[in-house]
């Protein structure tokens, strides 16, 4: 969906203005996608503004940089503050939150190490990211194109080259008509969406895809698995089989940005009662 523009946003310490936020092109994050980054959502309460789950945001954040020997010119409790920082000079309540680490203008070539590590985070109103998908359901298509595996690329960064591959997906998604794609791993068995982990539900039972198909451990996903153990479910994290889907009573994606979306069809199949 569009970018509803803000004020400002922080780049490496600093304030500055939303059209003056730029980089060089020749910057080693555009050439060779070496960066990596978080997205966060930032919700109205009685008490003010609250981005959800912001420390465990930043822990991945840092998480994500030290596997691609990114030093962060910050430490956690700097860009946590910075986080909220940002929010409040847009004046925003409700919003959508992107911190980004990058290699900035340095060297050319495939060695990144001499190429200086930037911070930039910025902040705006964002809805719902499959658009009406969140209360109607989504269209689902099981994409030809596999999930990176973690001999390849490390699935547990969230790193601004691995989205290419997310990206094969979801356009081939909305080629074909349907709202996103589900992505299955180097052996078959389901992984995740394009941007988002995937749950199934059968017979009472909660199941989602283990870590090792080279899901992302998402923080949206954490949260559904805690709080359904906290309501009496049953939640099972084990590989699961494309058939084993078509046959599920009801099936739902989880992420930051898509929050909890149902879907109601998969490859042309009806989940449960087709209703989300």
């Amino acid at each position: 969906m569009p970018i509803e523009e803000a004020k400002l946003i922080w780049m490496d310490g600093e304030l500055v203005p939303w059209r003056e936020a730029k980089i060089h092109i020749l910057s080693h994050v555009i050439h060779y996608g070496s960066g990596v980054f978080e997205g966060m959502r930032c919700y109205k309460t009685e008490r003010g503004p609250a981005i959800f789950r912001l420390d465990d945001h930043i822990e991945r954040l840092f998480f994500s940089a030290k596997v691609y020997m990114m030093e962060i010119p910050f430490s956690k409790e700097e860009i946590i503050e910075a986080c909220k920082e940002v929010v409040r000079a847009n004046g925003l309540e409700e919003c959508y939150i992107r911190p980004l680490v990058y290699r900035g203008y340095g060297e050319m070539g495939v060695n990144p190490l001499k190429c200086p590590v930037r911070v930039a985070i910025a902040a705006w109103p964002w809805g719902a990211y499959l658009g009406e998908a969140l209360e109607r359901g989504a269209r689902v298509v099981v994409s030809t194109w596999r999930r990176i595996c973690g001999d390849v690329l490390p699935p547990t960064a969230k790193a601004c080259g691995h989205y290419m591959n997310s990206q094969l997906a979801k356009m081939e998604a909305i080629l074909g008509g349907y709202d996103e794609a589900l992505m299955l791993d180097i052996n078959g068995y389901i992984s995740e969406g394009s941007g988002e982990n995937f749950f199934m539900v059968k017979d009472g039972v909660i199941i989602t895809p283990p870590p090792e198909a080279s899901i992302l451990l998402g923080i949206t996903r954490d949260t559904v698995i805690r709080l359904a153990h906290d309501m009496g479910y049953t939640v099972v994290e084990r590989f699961i089989s494309r058939a084993e889907v078509y046959g599920a009573d009801e099936c739902f994606f989880t992420g930051t940005a898509a929050e909890i979306t149902p879907i109601v069809e998969v490859d042309g199949r009806k989940i449960g009662d087709g209703k989300p």
